[in-house]
């Protein structure tokens, strides 16, 4: 099931991480989500199923997992690849960034380097 902001931002507050899948390009151009981990899409599924020898040391099928893109379509396709490796908590941010902005959530101007987390101001 996808999430509002809304209620993203309160998973997020109870401990769900959020994974932004954009490019470096994308980040750079519209900003950040503080508090995010950035895994661009092509490497996410390596990065997070916990058999692979490439996983994050977080990685865990308990993990809830929030992806975003911009716009919220391919977060829509990576939350599902999530779940086929067993990350049953895996879900996206409905509308992306974008709507995240505009329902006036905080951002951030700076481009994260992938695999590190967005500080939150």
């Amino acid at each position: 099931m996808r999430v509002s902001p809304t209620e993203a931002a309160g998973r997020r507050d109870r401990g769900a991480l959020f994974v932004d899948i954009r490019p470096a390009a994308q980040r750079a151009t519209e900003g950040e989500i503080p508090g995010s981990l950035v895994i661009e899409r092509n490497v996410l599924e390596w990065r997070f199923d916990p058999d692979s020898d490439a996983a994050r040391p977080e990685a865990s099928l308990d993990l809830e997992i929030i992806v975003f893109c911009s716009e919220g379509y391919t977060s829509s396709l990576a939350a599902a690849a999530l779940q086929d490796v067993g990350l049953n908590r895996a879900t996206d941010l409905d509308g992306g960034f974008q709507r995240w902005r505009a329902e006036g959530f905080p951002t951030a101007t700076s481009c994260t380097p992938t695999g590190q987390y967005v500080p939150a101001n």
